[in-house]
């Protein structure tokens, strides 16, 4: 498979985003342990979860728990894997999210993600989302001593606007290595920041690159040239998705969500699609 840097890692372009297999609506775990091993099979090399990913405070860091048992339990090698996890987003007993970016928070958070993963350092992690009752400088501060402390191999931001993805690496001494925002079809917004992250040389990871869970499906539907295109090439609309995202700037890896084996398959399988410039145009005019 295509492949793509983390910091001095070398991770597959396309990754897996775990979320789908933690909230309300999530399968079995023996189905989503069973979409794990069908993305490691398929040469994935990137997970990203969060502790947050759960269905409520009770169930907090489900997602972490679940990536933990589906590696301990793949029959091969998994030394390749760079796990993503993320802190800074909180659950409320009715499903709701909120925020805490207090360095003490993030602290905490940090070593009950150590626990849940199992490991003596997390491979990424990042600061989930910024919290408006502290101050941004303070939150990130924190990554970068818990990046000290040899606690997080690598440090990233997620939700962030380009101010303070400039911010951020500042304060982390030119170490910030990723950058995790919304990007699709129909959320372009998050383009200033993936045009900076390719001039910083980021990582740029788009979030929910289908539109979102109970959209994943309608993609060809909701906009037509993925669909033409994809039937072109004898793929879906999703993969043609996936491989415009990859062809924007070598510094993205997409994280398409997936709870089911054949959807990661697939979703891996856009690292392989090349779309010619016309092609190109096309979807970026959609």
């Amino acid at each position: 498979m295509q492949s793509r840097r983390i910091g001095d890692t070398q991770v597959s372009a396309i990754g897996l985003g775990e979320m789908p297999m933690s909230l309300a609506s999530r399968p079995s775990e023996e189905q989503s342990i069973a979409t794990i091993h069908a993305a490691l099979d398929a040469g994935v090399t990137l997970i990203d979860t969060a502790d947050a990913y759960s269905r409520d405070a009770a169930d907090f860091g489900h997602g972490e728990s679940l990536v933990a048992k589906a590696l301990g339990s793949y029959g091969g090698d998994t030394s390749d894997v760079l796990v993503a996890t993320k802190g800074g987003h909180t659950r409320d007993a009715n499903q709701g999210w909120g925020r805490n970016g207090s360095p003490e928070y993030l602290r905490q958070a940090c070593d009950a993600s150590l626990k849940r993963l199992g490991v003596d350092a997390i491979g990424l992690y990042q600061f989930h989302r910024p919290d408006p009752r502290v101050d941004y400088a303070d939150s990130v501060g924190t990554i970068r001593d818990l990046l000290d402390a040899g606690k997080i191999r690598y440090a990233g931001i997620s939700n962030a606007n380009p101010d303070q993805i400039r911010l951020s690496n500042e304060i982390l001494g030119g170490r910030l290595v990723s950058v995790q925002n919304q990007f699709s079809p129909d959320f372009r917004s998050s383009e200033p920041e993936l045009d900076l992250c390719a001039e910083l040389d980021i990582a740029f990871l788009p979030w929910s690159p289908f539109g979102g869970i109970p959209h994943a499906g309608e993609l060809g539907s909701r906009f037509a040239p993925f669909a033409k295109i994809g039937a072109a090439h004898g793929v879906s609309p999703q993969q043609v998705c996936l491989a415009w995202m990859l062809a924007k700037a070598p510094v993205v890896i997409s994280i398409p969500g997936s709870s089911r084996p054949e959807t990661i398959r697939d979703s891996a399988a856009a690292a392989h699609l090349t779309l010619t410039p016309d092609e190109l145009a096309d979807l970026d005019a959609a």
